[in-house]
This record gives structure tokens, sequence and C-alpha cells, in this order.
């Protein structure tokens, strides 16, 4: 700049990056970008307000900051250039520097120079090995070929005699693809002396043009020619980089009028924006409500199950469990028959001959159809909290409006409630329905004589050998040196439960087959953060080498149903807790005679193949009627 203005000394003395922006002009003067409209023409005093900011930011204790000062100079002497004078690297913290200095100024040096469209100006002096250079280090590592590199020889003047630097300079002991410049400046004495730069000038040309080993390259050193040189890269390297560049900026452009177009004709203050505003947000979130339920969201969940899959599980999985969770005790249903049979007849002695199985089997089948009251209240209150948790994350995208908020949940969660209580009424209308007449006639349905021949075998809904489900468990009940306590990857069949060491599937540890197995909760312990059910057999026997029962664990409630859901397609009933018929049973323990046996044999019969049919048109039409009345009504 041919101008005397940035602070020296010892120690650290850049202690924030400096924008230096060279302009050509006809007068000579500089400005600040934080002292807007202030023009100094004396550059002492730059030299002054620079060491003023650095103060401002960093404390006067040789601390350090990335934010810039923007100083700008307007000069007849300097060529159009701007310029980043960044700190040197600190080795060993002084005054109240942070113990890590070195890295923040590092990471400081490379936030500027990783920029791929800047060059960089690494300054070495001569009198220190070239290899050891931190400068070139640190542009080695953000340009490693060395394309967007100019070196800078200082202090050659300094070197000891009978050494040069000439091989640098001649670009072949560290060869950069722009080269080095070598320079030489005022040593602290000659700036205390307030020697002139001008004369600083003229005694670098004059040491160059002296210098044997420099004599032949003068007209390329020194600092004139660097102005000229950094001014020309410069140029070239925005010619080179300016179309990318441009493009960039224009579809930056066009996105921008886009938005702009949006907010042409935009007044605050008209009444019509807000309501436009409010009525985009409503539309918005129901759109996302209908998304989440029927799938294909923009945000798709996949940490856990919800919305529409959620729901799906409760009308598939969860709600056929329950169900079949309500199926009868053998022991209380033979007995229920036994009773009905005996009163049917009052005083009267069961004849054979005259036996009509009609109102004792109505009056079971009743009270079992009754008992399906509760499953299909509780598949409504699975359904609708479901649907309470789906608005709430709907409503996320109006937090901003946190009534517009509040009420949206209010007035829709109400409405969700409304239709609850009228999708309830409904299931129990649809209940009173199956239980008013009692249809003998269905096709699906036994009929008396076969009843009397048919021996009770359970329905499997699976075939053959066919995969019903694969996973990982863990073997809860077994200890580790037993080889439990780890997950096992298990195969349920139509016929078997497997598992094996990994999803290969290659070593098999255990193949239990299914017949008399039934599935039951257990407890969670509040050790074990695992969600546990415990497969056992009917007869007492043990289900696996020496264990009565095996206790499975998952990660998730939701699993469990799931894999309980899947036992059940394979024929494994969900156990009832069989105690309190047990205490009835020894208070009001009675024989049955083998003709009435026989009766109580053809019920049942009758019951079962009766509740079937029941169970799947429940099945059906309870979740047409949630979907009806309620979700898509909402």
């Amino acid at each position: 700049v041919s101008r005397d203005f940035l602070p020296r000394g010892s120690g650290i003395v850049t202690r924030r990056p400096l924008v230096l922006q060279l302009i050509t002009a006809k007068t000579e003067y500089a400005e600040f970008l934080h002292c807007k409209g202030k023009k100094f023409t004396d550059f002492d005093e730059v030299r002054q307000e620079i060491e003023v900011e650095t103060d401002r930011v960093t404390g006067m204790n040789k601390g350090i900051s990335s934010v810039p000062i923007n100083l700008r100079i307007y000069s007849p002497h300097v060529l159009s250039l701007t310029l980043i004078d960044l700190p040197g690297i600190t080795k060993v913290p002084v005054g109240d520097q942070p113990p890590d200095i070195e890295q923040q100024i590092r990471d400081m040096i490379m936030q500027f120079i990783s920029r791929e469209n800047c060059l960089i100006l690494a300054v070495t002096p001569a009198n220190t090995d070239l290899a050891n250079s931190d400068a070139l280090k640190l542009a080695k590592e953000v340009d490693p070929q060395g394309l967007r590199t100019i070196g800078v020889i200082t202090k050659l003047d300094l070197m000891d005699e009978g050494t040069d630097a000439r091989e640098v300079l001649e670009n072949k002991l560290l060869p950069l693809r722009r080269g080095y410049i070598g320079v030489v400046n005022r040593s602290q004495k000659d700036i205390d002396g307030k020697k002139d730069i001008k004369a600083a000038l003229l005694a670098e040309r004059k040491f160059f043009l002296s210098h044997p080993s420099y004599r032949h390259m003068a007209d390329r050193m020194g600092t004139p020619y660097l102005q000229k040189v950094l001014n020309q890269q410069l140029t070239n390297h925005i010619r080179d980089t300016l179309p990318a560049f441009r493009s960039k900026l224009q579809s930056q452009l066009l996105s921008i009028e886009h938005e702009v177009e949006v907010y042409k004709n935009f007044r605050p203050e008209d009444p019509t924006r807000k309501t436009k505003a409010l009525l985009q947000m409503v539309q918005q979130f129901s759109v996302d409500f209908e998304k989440r339920i029927e799938g294909s969201g923009d945000q798709v969940d996949t940490l856990e199950l919800s919305g529409g899959a959620k729901i799906n599980r409760i009308f598939h999985e969860r709600f056929p469990f329950e169900l079949v969770k309500m199926e009868f005790n053998e022991k209380e249903l033979r007995r229920e028959i036994s009773y009905a049979i005996k009163n049917i007849h009052g005083i009267r002695q069961v004849l054979p001959c005259l036996f009509t199985p009609d109102m004792a089997f109505e009056a079971i089948v009743k009270k079992q159809i009754v008992k399906l009251k509760g499953p299909c209240l509780k598949s409504v209150d699975l359904v609708m909290q479901e649907l309470i948790n789906t608005v709430k994350k709907c409503t996320k995208k109006l937090a901003t409006y946190p009534r517009l908020c509040e009420e949206t949940e209010r007035i829709v969660a109400g409405y969700i409630r409304e239709r609850e209580e009228k999708t309830k009424d409904q299931m129990l209308l649809l209940i009173d329905i199956q239980v008013s007449y009692i249809n003998t006639n269905h096709e699906d349905f036994i009929g008396f004589a076969n009843a009397q021949q048919r021996s009770s075998q359970v329905n499997k809904s699976a075939v053959g050998n066919q995969v019903i489900r694969k996973g990982w468990l863990t073997i809860n009940n077994i200890g580790i040196m037993k080889g439990g306590s780890k997950e096992y990857w298990f195969v349920l069949t139509a016929e078997s439960l497997s598992w094996y060491k990994d999803d290969e599937e290659k070593e098999k540890k255990y193949m239990l087959p299914l017949d008399n197995l039934k599935v039951r909760d257990v407890e969670k312990s509040f050790m074990s953060s695992k969600h546990i059910f415990a497969l056992f057999n009917t007869e007492q026997r043990n289900v696996y080498k020496d264990y009565r029962f095996l206790e499975l664990a998952c990660d998730s409630q939701e699993e469990v149903d799931s894999w309980k859901a899947s036992l059940l397609r394979a024929g494994v009933y969900p156990d009832k807790s069989s105690t309190e018929t047990e205490e009835n049973g020894q208070a009001d323990n009675f024989s049955m005679d083998p003709q009435l046996e026989r009766q109580v044999e053809t019920i049942r019969n009758l019951v079962d193949s009766y509740m079937s049919i029941i169970n799947k048109c429940i099945r059906d039409l309870i979740p047409k009627t949630i979907m009806h009345l309620m979700i898509n009504n909402v």
C-alpha cells in the first residue's frame, strides 16, 4: 500500500482477521466498515483504530477473535485487490490466552483458506527452514496440488552469510504452481527510525540488483512485482471462478424472486391476509392428518409405528388377540352347560330321547356373545387414543401460534370423543343384534347331528408347515452359563417354534412342537427394560430341557402383542388364570354321569361352531364400523 498503518511488534499483534480492500482512486484515504462515512487520511490514525477495534472485541491481553475488521484503502498507488491478513500461529499461550490458542488460530485460518475461490498467500521468512513453514503446511492441507497457493519469502537480507534462497525462489525446492516471490521489508530498527516506505522500496530494489544469487531474477522480485502479480493472479482467478459463481447466484436469485412473487401485493394490515394464513394452516393440518392416517406422509416416522399403521395393527393384531383372550375356560364352560341342561329340565328327569339342546345352547351362546363387548369397546379406546396422538403430532407445525394450536387440538379432540361415543353405541348395537337372534341355519354352523359325532378339535388357521413369523427374541429364564439371556433368531410355523444362532438359519438350536402349548404374560421386573411372555405345556410337562416355562423377552410391549397374535394364528392360545375355577371347583365338585357328559359335549361343539361364526363376523365388522363412524368421519 506504500503506507505504514499495520500494527507491528513482538508477540501476537494480529489478533483479528483484517479484510483489506485496495481500490485504485485519485485521492488517498481509508475507511472502516464499523465507522461508516468517516474518512481517515492520516494512516497513524488508521493504525490506532485497528488497535482500538482489536482490543474492543478481544480484550487488552492478547486474546483472539475470528470476527474480521473491514478496511478499505483508496489510493492512486495501489492496484485493486482484496487481502485478508490472518494471525500467525502461536505455539505457546501468552497473557490470558487460552491453552488451546494454537488450535483456535488454526481453526480460524482454516475457515478462510479452505474456501475454493480464495488464493492463499503463504509467507515464510528466509532465515528459517522452508520445510518447517506453518503457512505452507496449512496451505498444503487445503490445496495439496498447490494450485491456489502463492509463496512469499521475506527477510532475504537476514540470511546467514554464504547461504541463499535461490533454489526456493526458482521454484525447485518445494514447487508451487504459482511460484515464489522474494521481498525485503524494513527492519524493526528502520520502523522505529521512521524510515520512509519509498526509501525502503528503493533499498529493496538495490538489494536484489546487487546480490549475486538474485541478480538474474531481480525483475521477478520485490514488493512492486508482488503487487502486480497478486492483482494479475486475482483477476485471472476471478475470471476462472466467475461463470460457476454467476450460475449459482442466478439460481439463488430465481428462487428468491419466486418467493418475492408471493409477497408482491403484501399489505401487513390487510385482515384478509390473516384469514388466508389461518385457512392455509388449518388446511395444511387437515392434509397432514389425512396423510398420517392414509400413509404417504411427508415425515415418515422411523422410530415407531404411528397413525394409520398403528390403527391397522390394532385392527388386525390387537383386536383379534383380545377376542381370543375372551375365549372360554373349558372347565367353567362345561360346568355352565351342565347347569343349563339341568335347570332347563327343572324338577323333571333328563331323558336322552327327549334331549333338545336348543335352550341350553342359546343361553350359553348369548352369554358368550355378550362377553365380546369388552374387546370391542377396548379397540375403540385404542383407536381414539391413536387419533388424538396423531392430532398432537400434526399440530406441532402450528406451534408458532400457541392459541391456534391449542384450539385446533381442543376442537378436533372434542370431536373425536364425540364420535367415540357414537361408535361405542354402534358397537353395543352390533352385539345386541347378534344376541337377539341365534341363526342356527347359518351355512357354516355344524348343526345338531354333526355336533354329536364330532370330537373336540382345534382349528388351526395356518396350513401345514407355513412360516408365520420370524424375528429376534431373548430367552429370559435360562442363565447365561446354559446359553440363555441372549438373543436368538426365532422361526414360528403352524406346527413348531424353532430358534437359531442367527438370521442365516444355519445353526438350529432347538425345535419346540406347538402341541398343548399356551402363552401367558410375565410381570416385567424393575431391573429389566424388557417385556416378557412365557410358553408352557398345559399337561404339566417340561417345555425345554428341564424347564417348565420358556420365557421370551422383547424390547417393547407392541412386539410382545405382535408375537402373541402370531402364536394365536399358529393355534397357541393365551392362558386364562385357572386359580379361581379350581377354588370354586373344590367347593362345588360334582361328577357327571356319562349320559350328561355326552349332552354337554354336544352343546360344547355347537357353541364352539357358532362362536367361530360370530367371531369371524365381529372381526370383520368392528374395524369397518370404527373406520366409517370414527376415522373417516374425523
